[in-house]
């Protein structure tokens, strides 16, 4: 075998599969998009035999645009969308159920009946996490009380939960691996991430039985080999990071200080905080951004749902758009002396807020404003928004993010206006870099790495390159107007406000 390696990146709403060679270039992709659930307001779900058709077909296209066979893989790396929850039958590997998508508000009662309990502080103490319908664990509960039998059939072994990652490798497997890495594990809300270990209390206050959970490796291990009949050949699995960890892996942000932004449906910022598992005093999460060689590396994040989504509603909802690649050439259109802010709450707000409850709103509108001010309203809104996470971060964490420059990459970073709009909201460097596949790239160099086809971690750090770093222009006086508008709109916009 040579240096290729596959690296499955299962998303939000679409699964992408893309081989790289062993110069670490893209020799071929497959993409395919799947329906999006909305069963009723504020909830979200995938059918996840669709999301498993998806990756396999997506597999096989870059298989064949890379012009080789399965045989010539290396191995795979897996990313992919992290708090998403699957529970599926330990026989047949059937789902009992739709994904509930971690965007999906269902369990946000249940989460504010934990807090009323006082039990917050033991969550994040042991999690690095805040008790929000985002993270996993709720959803879980909830399907385990909500679909028939479910509860007595997990109390029997009979199912297993997982996420996206895990069910990948369990289908992938033949059922032979039932595994998840230290990052996905990480967003459950019933892993410790200090002990490295599933935690009984919480999983006792969630009622969720521990024969259902996976275990969990390093991001870099022996996740098991793929069953001939899926790719052609078997293939070792021998990375899995999800997806906003595996971008920060791609990104090279190897050392504590550094980091990095993902914007694609919702917006991800993670701070590379070292061995130091740095508590937030501003809302912020505290995670692992990766487990190698049994070594723990911690970060602090902040999460933002909707950037991109943003963009999609201008041209799904509204339809002023045809093409997202459009919003950034119409919002440089806008009036310069109108003052309009999106805060895009369609599913709550995300750090440092964490209000599931506040819907979007629009503010600044007159007679004129029109469509060129909504759409610099919705790409401002994740200027502003990664300022607000930047800000929490220098709070937290002062000696380690003052002087960060903030490598950015997902969908939205081909868009020079918005870039350079980010370093100027952010008043610091904004650095593209030239390959933007960068969530999958981290996949493949776990399992490129674990094989010995591909170089150690200071190796794929000097071979990171960029392609623009965008310098902040704008002056302190425009720059000060704009956050404390964002900053009053934000205000009004809170449900307890």
């Amino acid at each position: 075998m040579g240096g290729f390696i596959l690296a499955i990146d299962q998303g939000t709403t679409s699964s992408r599969a893309i081989v790289f060679d062993d110069g670490q270039r893209v020799a071929g992709v497959g993409q395919r998009e799947f329906p999006q659930v909305f069963p009723r307001s504020g909830w979200v779900e995938h059918n996840p035999e669709e999301i498993w058709e998806s990756v396999i077909w997506s597999a096989r296209v870059a298989l064949e645009q890379a012009g080789i066979d399965a045989s010539e893989l290396s191995g795979i790396g897996i990313t992919n969308q992290r708090e998403t929850v699957v529970v599926w039958d330990r026989e047949s590997g059937r789902p009992i159920h739709n994904a509930i998508v971690w965007q999906d508000r269902r369990t946000a009662d249940r989460c504010e009946e934990l807090k009323r309990q006082g039990l917050e502080e033991l969550f994040t103490g042991k999690t690095g996490l805040l008790l929000d319908p985002y993270f996993s664990g709720t959803k879980l509960a909830w399907l385990l009380d909500n679909v028939d039998g479910a509860r007595a059939r997990a109390e029997r072994g009979e199912l297993c939960f997982g996420t996206i990652d895990t069910f990948l490798i369990w289908r992938l497997t033949g059922g032979r691996s039932f595994a998840t890495d230290a990052t996905n594990a990480s967003r459950t809300l019933m892993y410790d991430i200090a002990a490295n270990g599933w935690d009984d209390e919480l999983l006792s206050i969630l009622n969720v039985p521990r024969a259902m959970l996976p275990e969990v490796f390093d991001c870099a291990a022996d996740f098991g080999v793929t069953m001939r009949e899926h790719l052609g050949a078997e293939v070792p699995i021998l990375g899995v990071a999800g997806d906003q960890q595996a971008a920060t892996i791609g990104q090279a942000c190897f050392e504590p200080g550094m980091m990095k932004s993902t914007y694609g449906t919702g917006c991800f910022a993670l701070l590379n905080t070292g061995s130091d598992m740095v508590r937030s005093k501003s809302r912020l999460l505290t995670t692992i951004a990766y487990r190698l060689d049994g070594e723990t590396t911690y970060a602090l994040e902040g999460s933002i749902f909707i950037a991109g989504a943003a963009v999609q509603w201008l041209r799904d909802g509204l339809k002023i758009i045809g093409a997202a690649s459009e919003a950034s050439a119409l919002a440089q259109k806008a009036d310069p002396t109108q003052h309009v802010y999106l805060v895009p709450a369609f599913t709550g707000l995300g750090a440092p807020h964490w209000d599931p409850d506040a819907r979007a709103a629009i503010y600044g509108m007159t007679r004129g404003t029109g469509p060129a001010e909504f759409a610099r309203a919705a790409l401002e809104a994740v200027c502003f928004q990664t300022r607000d996470l930047l800000d929490a971060m220098r709070g937290d964490w002062a000696n380690g993010a003052r002087d960060t420059v903030l490598r950015v990459d997902g969908g939205m970073v081909v868009s020079d206006w918005t870039m350079q709009r980010l370093a100027d909201i952010l008043d610091a460097p904004v650095d593209r870099p030239t390959i933007l596949e960068t969530t999958a790239l981290g996949a493949a160099w776990l399992a490129g790495h674990r094989a010995g086809v591909w170089p150690d971690r200071d190796g794929i750090a000097s071979s990171w390159a960029r392609d623009r770093r965008f310098e902040p222009q704008m002056d302190e006086e425009t720059r000060a107007e704009k956050v404390a508008g964002w900053k009053d709109a934000v205000r009004r916009t809170l449900s307890a406000g």
